[in-house]
């Protein structure tokens, strides 16, 4: 889809909601309708762009030469250091009713437009761009699905890596290095949690941290590949697991099965929580799993639509999102499984085909 359809479209949803003018800033909203991705400075780039009427692209002069033109879609404005560029916004956005603005777009930038615009009713973009970005076309899917493959085949070659004697810090450099040698261009997180550590879903890594013979390690690394992000949940053990490590590994399994199968469209987002939860329940651990079963993806990491308990929110064919079930057994360890899937007139379609099994390293 062209920049120019999806500014086309998002204008429908302005006028759909009654919204007059769209501020973009900071984030992933900006790139997504411009191609341009804003440097997050203290420097205000923002997107102008009304209902009606001619799209400006507000930018310091010294970013004005990373601007790439897509055609006609907007005017740059650059302004100069010595300019008020909370002033050249507000002149540009006149007199409007209702201002919806990027959630991304820095506080001190919101309460200046809003000392600056006073008569104007400030709101949230996200009702107005994120029913959009949810819903992936060909092209972004196939996007996400390089990016998935990437990562698979990282975790492929991890199966024949040394963990063990290793301090999960270097593991963590290891990762983000296959990523960025596999076409990312830049590694998003690269969680690395041996052990007890495990247990702790989002432990940061440490030079610390010495993994030791019969531990087990839990990998959960992405990035962002040509705007798209990845993002892979697997698990390693050195030497081989123990039984209750192995059964406890078997249950999430299913459960991960379980919310995958349970992504079909027309089906609620709390619908898959549902499925993966119900069976590591019925196993007795319950308790042990303390987050969403998933979060959408797409430009962003984390993203709409949301897999969790009280979201009625139906999928539809596009929604791409990951099914992550974990159990954590504080103090002792912890495990998670995550894939990439995408809702289809089909049925549930996984984006990631990397071995799920624990794998045993050395």
């Amino acid at each position: 889809m062209s920049y120019s359809s999806r500014v086309e479209r998002v204008r429908a949803r302005m006028a759909e909601l009654g919204v007059d003018v769209l501020l973009l800033s900071v984030g992933p909203d900006l790139p997504y309708f411009t191609g341009y991705e804003a440097m997050p400075l203290e420097r205000l780039t923002m997107l102008v762009l009304p209902r009606a009427g001619d799209a400006r692209l507000v930018v310091p002069r010294l970013e004005a030469p990373r601007v790439v033109a897509q055609g006609d879609l907007f005017e740059v404005v650059p302004w100069e250091e010595t300019d008020d560029p909370i002033a050249l916004v507000a002149q540009l956005v006149g007199a409007p009713r209702r201002i919806a603005v990027g959630d991304h777009t820095w506080a001190r930038f919101v309460l200046d437009l809003q000392r600056a615009l006073p008569a104007a009713a400030f709101e949230r973009a996200t009702p107005v761009v994120s029913p959009l970005r949810m819903v992936k076309d060909a092209d972004e899917i196939e996007a996400l699905a390089r990016a998935a493959a990437a990562v698979d085949a990282i975790a492929a070659a991890m199966r024949d890596v040394t963990f063990g004697g290793r301090t999960e810090l270097d593991v963590h450099r290891e990762l983000v290095e296959r990523m960025l040698a596999a076409g990312h261009e830049r590694s998003n997180f690269a969680i690395v949690a041996a052990g007890p550590h495990a247990a702790s879903p989002h432990h940061e890594p440490t030079a610390e941290r010495v993994i030791a013979d019969g531990e087990i390690v839990l990998c959960d690394f992405g990035g962002t590949m040509h705007g798209y992000c990845s993002d892979i949940t697997r698990m390693f053990h050195v030497g081989e697991p123990p039984a209750e490590v192995r059964e406890t590994y078997a249950v999430l399994q299913a459960a991960q099965e379980a919310g995958v199968q349970a992504a079909v469209v027309g089906v609620p987002c709390e619908a898959v929580d549902a499925a993966a939860r119900r069976v590591i329940a019925d196993a007795g651990f319950g308790e042990l799993f303390v987050h969403r079963v998933g979060h959408g993806i797409g430009t962003e990491a984390h993203e709409d639509p949301y897999m969790v308990a009280g979201n009625g929110q139906l999928l539809e064919a596009g929604h791409a999102f990951s099914v992550e079930p974990g159990i954590y057994r504080a103090g002792r360890f912890g495990m998670r499984l995550e894939d990439i899937v995408v809702a289809t007139a089909d049925g549930p379609r996984r984006l990631n085909h990397a071995a799920r099994d624990i794998a045993i390293v050395a």
